[in-house]
């Protein structure tokens, strides 16, 4: 299995939200800087992100993006479902494909050990949450980012 970039950066990003503005809208071209993730990519990804009810977001100069919940409640399984639709090893084992489209649908052996294995990497990632992934950037010492909108110099 080889998850998209989509899926990739989308984790990164929602990392990035949690870590560096917490509750506060964060801006893309902060986001987009300090991942190294093209604005107009993070703004595609963010869509599907606020579809599936993780993003949310806020129009005007103070605006920006902030996560829809907490992210103890976000899961990594959550982003990932969010980005990519399912999660799947094989493609003979995605809930998109159309009936009929492997000859050997339904008397597939190996069909089956797909199905079970893209069943436990989806528990596996559930049991991943925006959270977790934060105490582990402060355990790894990755810097926090001040929000620049809130800097007053006199």
């Amino acid at each position: 299995m080889k998850l998209s970039t989509k899926s990739r950066y989308g984790l990164r990003a929602i990392f990035d939200i949690a870590y560096n503005s917490g509750s506060l809208p964060a801006q893309v071209q902060d986001i987009s800087r300090r991942q190294g993730i093209s604005p107009r990519y993070l703004e595609q990804i963010f869509q599907g992100l606020k579809r599936a009810g993780i993003l949310k977001s806020k129009r005007g100069p103070q605006g920006g993006y902030c996560l829809a919940k907490k992210p103890e409640e976000i899961t990594v399984a959550d982003v990932l479902l969010a980005t990519e639709r399912d999660i799947n090893l094989v493609e003979c084992t995605s809930k998109r494909k159309k009936k009929g489209e492997c000859t050997f649908d339904g008397t597939c052996v190996t069909q089956e050990l797909w199905c079970e294995a893209g069943a436990k990497l989806l528990d596996f990632f559930s049991g991943f949450t925006v959270k977790d992934l934060c105490d582990r950037g402060q355990q790894m010492g990755v810097k926090r980012e001040q929000d620049h909108r809130f800097m007053y110099f006199i």
